[in-house]
């Protein structure tokens, strides 16, 4: 969005810092998202990552700071007026009761109901389900889905609530090889479509591949944010994660790889002969059968 010339961010969070039990999750951070773009949280487990989304989200509510979504304080937006501009997608993926898929979507068109845009509640719930391919499961009671299928499931019921934003807690971490691609590339698409998409990512290679700005969280705090190539540099990366890393393009299609540096970690290993593996083989099974 642009005024006067001026690219204005769709969600802020401005200062915000959250306390939970004497330990400080998030410290005065700031966070711009805009139209049109893909932005991923990325930081190692206990960053603040999923603290930051419930906040810009609504769902947690700072100790100091606030967030602001289309230039007004979170707080004075009705619920449902909030539930149409943004949806979120949690780790949790959760139905207490055994509805279905289908009926589970459909959850996603509630703050429609008794507007002119209900009137397309049968056709959005279609399409959402195609989008993550998880039409051929619209009968399956939600507790039978895999750990996977829930993802897309609830990832559909986002999608139905065709909200301008769009924030996802790990969307791709029980979900295959596919399916994470499938599930980035409807984030992208979304984007590309004039909203706003904000997704945690533990896979750096994905975060890198999909997204326009990285945000990399530590302690708390934001220790980078920029284009992939400019937050991936394998210092920070090893200075965050405490892990040495490599970073390097991808030979053939030039996608930024990040991967650990294992050279002197590993143990000399001695080959051992075919004939020694087959008798080494037949000692063991001697002794624990």
């Amino acid at each position: 969005m642009t005024v006067n010339g001026r690219r204005v961010p769709v969600l802020s969070a401005e200062g915000v810092t959250v306390r939970i039990g004497g330990r400080v999750l998030l410290d005065a951070v700031d966070l711009d998202v805009h139209a049109g773009e893909v932005l991923a949280l990325v930081g190692p487990n206990g960053a603040g990552k999923s603290t930051l989304l419930g906040v810009i989200a609504g769902d947690t509510q700072p100790d100091r700071g606030r967030t602001v979504l289309d230039g007004t304080d979170l707080r004075r937006w009705r619920l449902g007026d909030l539930a149409r501009r943004r949806a979120l997608l949690t780790q949790a993926n959760s139905v207490a009761f055994p509805f279905t898929v289908r009926e589970v979507v459909a959850m996603g068109r509630a703050p429609w109901a008794s507007l002119p845009e209900g009137d397309d509640d049968e056709a959005i719930i279609e399409e959402s389900l195609a989008a993550t391919d998880t039409t051929h499961l619209h009968s399956r009671t939600f507790p039978t889905l895999s750990g996977g299928e829930k993802a897309r499931a609830s990832l559909s019921r986002a999608l139905a609530q065709r909200a301008g934003v769009l924030l996802l807690d790990e969307p791709t971490a029980a979900v295959d090889l596919r399916h994470q691609e499938i599930v980035l590339e409807l984030a992208r698409t979304v984007a590309d479509g004039g909203g706003a998409v904000v997704v945690v990512l533990h896979d750096l290679e994905l975060a890198a591949a999909w997204s326009d700005r990285l945000v990399m969280i530590s302690d708390g705090r934001i220790r980078a944010a920029g284009p992939p190539h400019q937050v991936l540099t394998a210092e920070l990366v090893e200075e965050v994660y405490r892990q040495p890393v490599l970073v390097h393009r991808h030979p053939v299609t030039g996608d930024l790889l990040v991967t650990p540096d294992r050279r002197g970690s590993r143990p000399t290993r001695t080959p051992v002969a075919p004939a020694a593996g087959a008798a080494l083989d037949s000692a063991f099974v001697k002794e624990f059968s």
